[in-house]
C-alpha cells in the first residue's frame, strides 16, 4: 500500500492534458479491463519512459538543490547542522517499470496489491541526478532525511531501507529514514527535523511533501490557491518534481488519491481532461 502526499498543479495540468487524448471504455466498471489502447495512462506513461524533458527536469531540480546547498555552506553561522529534507518514490526513486507492468495488464489506475509485491522486489532506479547531488551532501556533511508514506505491513522499513540501499546512495540508517506507515502527514516529522537542523532545501513531487496545508480533497482551486500563497518559496525552498501519474492531485478531482477503476471515474477524469476545452463554433 502506497499512502500518498500531495502533488504538483503542474504535474496535474501536464497529466490532464496528456489524457485528453486517450478516453478509456466505459463498460468495465472495477478491476482489470479490456481497455487496450485507450488506457488513460498511456500518454502520462509514454513520457515519464522515453523523454529527455523528464530527466532533464530531475537534473534540474538537483541543480538547484546542489546551488542552494553550496550557497548554505558558504555563509553558515549557526550552530545547527545543515540538512535536506527529501520524499522518496518519483523524487529520489524511479518507479517506471511498476507503472508499465500496470499498462501491460490493462490496468489504469493505481493498484496497491501490485505495488506490495512489486516494491518489495528492489526494481526501483535512480531518479537523474540524485545519487550525485546526495553524494555531494554526505561529502560536505549535510544531512540528509528521507521522509516516506509507505505501507507494506511489518517489513515496510526493511523494505524502503532495502530499495535506497539498492541504488547506492549514502547516509540510509535507520535514523535518517522515516516511513509513515499510517499517514501521510509528513510534517510533524518535518519538524521535528527542523528543531535540531537548518533545513536548507525540501525535496519532492507532490504538494503534500512539503507541508500538509497543501492536502486538500475534492477541490482543484482551492489547492491551486494554497500553492499559489507559497509560489515565492518554490525554486528556493522547495524544489518540485515532475509526476503526472499518481498523487495528491487526484484527491483534488477524485476526493481520494488512489481511486479505483471503474468507468465512473474514467468518466471524472475524462471531464477533469477537459476542465478548459475550446468548443468549436459550427460554420454557415
Amino acid at each position: 500500500m502506497r499512502t500518498w502526499s500531495c502533488l504538483l498543479p503542474l504535474a496535474c495540468a501536464a497529466c490532464l492534458s496528456l489524457q485528453t487524448m486517450a478516453q478509456p471504455a466505459l463498460t468495465e466498471t472495477t478491476g482489470e479491463s479490456a481497455l487496450g489502447n485507450s488506457n488513460s495512462l498511456l500518454y502520462a506513461l509514454a513520457w515519464k519512459q522515453t523523454s529527455a524533458e523528464y530527466r532533464a527536469l530531475y537534473h534540474q531540480g538537483f541543480n538547484i538543490a546542489r546551488l542552494h546547498v553550496e550557497n548554505a555552506l558558504q555563509r553558515r553561522t549557526g550552530s545547527k547542522p545543515l540538512a535536506v529534507i527529501t520524499d522518496v518514490d518519483d523524487t529520489v526513486l524511479h518507479v517506471l517499470s511498476y507503472w508499465g507492468h500496470l499498462v501491460n495488464t490493462n490496468r489504469d489506475f493505481f493498484d496497491d496489491s501490485v505495488w506490495d509485491e512489486w516494491i518489495a522486489e528492489d526494481l526501483v532506479t535512480a531518479a537523474p541526478g540524485a545519487l550525485e547531488f546526495f553524494k555531494f551532501c554526505a561529502d560536505n556533511k549535510v544531512d540528509v532525511f528521507y521522509v516516506t508514506s509507505r505501507d507494506q505491513g511489518e517489513a515496510t522499513l526493511d523494505i524502503a531501507l532495502s530499495n535506497l540501499r539498492s541504488i547506492g546512495l549514502p547516509q540510509i540508517h535507520e535514523q535518517n529514514v522515516t516511513v509513515l506507515r499510517e499517514s501521510s502527514n509528513k510534517e510533524i516529522r518535518q519538524d521535528e527535523i527542523m528543531q535540531t537542523h537548518e533545513v536548507v532545501v525540501m525535496l519532492g513531487d507532490n504538494l503534500n511533501d512539503f507541508r500538509r496545508k497543501y492536502y486538500i480533497r475534492g477541490d482543484v482551486d482551492a489547492r491551486i490557491a494554497a500553492m499559489e500563497e507559497d509560489s515565492h518559496l518554490f525554486g528556493i525552498k522547495y524544489v518540485m518534481f515532475p509526476n503526472p501519474t499518481d498523487g495528491h492531485w487526484l484527491a483534488a478531482i477524485f476526493g481520494e488519491s488512489e481511486p479505483p477503476a471503474s468507468a465512473a471515474n474514467r468518466e471524472i477524469l475524462r471531464v477533469a481532461a477537459a476542465r478548459s476545452a475550446w468548443t468549436r463554433l459550427s460554420r454557415p
